[in-house]
């Protein structure tokens, strides 16, 4: 007979089985024990807390929201969002006053590559940052998510990315079918070291060779796009088709200490993502 319980400490926190009769345990990757608790896994929901916030780079943008209180979001599966499926939200909550959310009882039996908290407002693109992926423990969410992060991305900010991308590059990538990178859908990801730091001069890898000349790194400027390796603020960015799903699994080159993540991305939105070395989110 096994007993479960839930750490409640640190960001994404892995479950524990204890062995009756030995004295001793097995823990999952990622485990953390502080202040456990009793789960159910016959009817596993979780608690999915964290902090909304306009991505970094994007707060000076036009019309970026001065604040995020009262905004809608959601608790949802990338690759079901991604492909339009009616079930991908599994939770809804909204921004506190202080920009924190808290999102309880959420269902996690049926995720299939990762977790991720949506947001869609007047005057941002709708997106999605990932804040759990399976890609670190081969398993769903089964223990409480804390200190998430979710980024909200302002049109303006997004429309200067597909400005430094270009129209020739975006018709090519959507063959026509998108004008604009909101459009295309897209992936924005920042690549930072074990303190949370951005690293500059790194390299994404995709594991499909049919998507990597999609790849770019916007300047430090944000004005301009190249294929060299990322600039000081780390980040880079993936085009979309416009139409369909693209799922692949994207690591950093020369990085072994970085696990490989699960990435789906579909047309009319972006997703956002942090890519750390090791297991535990800076």
């Amino acid at each position: 007979m096994k007993h479960y319980i839930r750490a409640a400490g640190g960001a994404v926190l892995g479950l524990l089985a204890w062995a009756c009769g030995g004295g001793g345990y097995t823990p999952d990757p990622g485990v953390r024990t502080e202040d456990a608790e009793a789960v159910d896994l016959e009817n596993l929901r979780i608690l999915v807390t964290g902090e909304a916030r306009v991505f970094p780079e994007a707060e000076g943008s036009a019309l970026a929201p001065a604040s995020l209180s009262g905004m809608a979001l959601t608790v949802e599966e990338p690759l079901r969002v991604a492909v339009n499926d009616a079930s991908a939200t599994f939770a809804t909550g909204e921004v506190s006053e202080d920009g924190t959310f808290r999102i309880t009882d959420v269902p996690v039996r049926d995720v299939h590559q990762g977790l991720a908290v949506g947001l869609s407002h007047d005057g941002l693109v709708p997106s999605t940052t990932i804040v759990y992926d399976t890609a670190f423990t081969g398993t769903r969410p089964r223990t409480d998510i804390i200190d998430a992060h979710a980024w909200a991305l302002p049109g303006a900010f997004v429309d200067q990315l597909g400005a430094a991308v270009g129209a020739p590059r975006l018709q090519g990538h959507t063959g026509d079918k998108a004008a604009t990178l909101a459009s295309a859908g897209f992936v924005l990801g920042r690549v930072v070291d074990l303190n949370g730091q951005p690293v500059s001069g790194a390299r994404v890898a995709l594991d499909r060779a049919d998507l990597a000349d999609r790849v770019y790194y916007p300047s430090a400027d944000l004005m301009s796009v190249d294929t060299a390796g990322t600039a000081a603020h780390g980040l880079f960015l993936f085009v979309h088709a416009g139409a369909g799903v693209s799922s692949f699994q994207l690591s950093v080159e020369g990085s072994p200490t970085y696990v490989p993540r699960n990435v789906d991305v579909g047309p009319g939105r972006g997703v956002v993502l942090t890519v750390y070395p090791g297991r535990y989110a800076p």
